[in-house]
């Protein structure tokens, strides 16, 4: 328990000082940010979570403390693991252990971060709704995505703990991604609208708190006549973090799908998220062009669902972690792909 702890409080070490290197770089001026920083630091983050990925690879073991047989072999069936060990050979059980534990990681990485992308098509929106500035976006959004750490670090743990004690919960799981999937599929031409004055979030605020009619720069507290007000950036930061719980409904369990070990759900759900600000400015002026990704990504949260519904079974008809993670990368290759080979056609004026 000892080194689950350590490794915990020293991720969350990494998480602070990465957040405040990136809000550094990016908050020196009060200009929009650029293509360039964006790219950088998109490939700054992938680039630390597969460095990250090498870490588990080789170093796996010491996140459980497994320094024998018995341990591994009780972690293998209290996470689900279902690997093959063999009691006379604990180095290369260790091994297969490492290796399994870092594709998880990796495949949960993939997976979270694919659905980021629709949670950008709604951020979008919400920005655009409001009229914010494209030089606040960034303040925005980094509070947003600390407010997403701790969010996601309680719903993974919560969850955690819900499987372990009820093991069926998993095939709701499966059903709920199913059916958001196929709803996906459903809607994915559907015009999403945010109105700002009637948006519950907007109502809500207006009823408990004295709220400012206009932006105040990039301050999400103002002082007006002696009272203090928050400002309509602050309410964008709470849609913001309300969308970002609707979206952790379907994320969380879809990487529960993949693994079961919470810290491995935490730390590639948590990649991905501290990666979503870079590549929100990255994709924001070409998000359009993908327009089959909601299919891709349909497609992907009903093929992971029915995956966790089958359970044992799909991995005796070969769904192995790796084969999940070939064909997830499959589906995202194949919709980016398409939606650059079919533009979508420009509708009629």
């Amino acid at each position: 328990m000892a080194s689950e702890i350590e490794f915990i409080a020293g991720f969350l070490v990494f998480i602070a000082l990465m957040l405040a290197i990136d809000l550094g770089l990016f908050s020196k001026s009060d200009k929009p940010v650029s293509m360039k920083q964006a790219g950088i630091m998109s490939a700054v983050w992938v680039a630390l979570a597969l460095i990250f990925y090498g870490l588990i690879y080789r170093y796996g073991h010491l996140l459980h403390h497994i320094d024998s047989f018995e341990a591994l072999k009780e972690i293998n069936q209290r996470h689900l693991h279902r690997l093959k060990l063999n009691p006379n050979d604990f180095e290369g059980s260790l091994a297969l252990y490492r290796k399994n534990l870092s594709l998880e990681f990796i495949t949960g990485y993939i997976v979270e971060y694919a659905l980021s992308v629709d949670n950008i098509f709604v951020m979008i929106l919400i920005f655009s709704a409001f009229a914010v500035d494209q030089r606040h976006y960034h303040k925005v959004l980094v509070w947003g995505i600390i407010g997403a750490v701790i969010m996601r670090f309680l719903f993974i743990f919560i969850g955690s703990s819900l499987i372990a004690n009820f093991h069926w919960i998993l095939y709701l799981f499966g059903a709920f991604l199913v059916y958001t999937g196929v709803m996906m599929f459903i809607n994915r031409n559907k015009e999403d609208e945010i109105d700002p004055q009637h948006h519950p979030i907007v109502k809500f605020a207006s009823k408990y708190f004295s709220v400012h009619p206009q932006f105040s720069g990039n301050k999400f507290f103002v002082r007006i006549n002696g009272k203090k007000m928050i400002t309509p950036l602050l309410l964008v930061l709470l849609i913001i973090e309300v969308t970002d719980l609707v979206f952790a409904v379907d994320s969380i369990p879809a990487i529960f799908s993949v693994t079961k070990d919470p810290f491995i759900v935490f730390f590639s759900n948590i990649f991905a998220i501290l990666g979503l600000r870079s590549m929100f400015f990255l994709l924001v002026n070409i998000i359009d062009k993908f327009h089959l990704l909601k299919v891709g990504l349909s497609v992907l949260l009903a093929f992971i669902g029915l995956k966790m519904l089958a359970g044992e079974y799909a991995e005796k008809v070969g769904i192995t972690t790796a084969t999940s993670l070939y064909i997830i990368l499959g589906i995202l290759v194949i919709s980016i792909v398409a939606s650059l080979i079919f533009p979508k056609k420009e509708e009629a004026v």
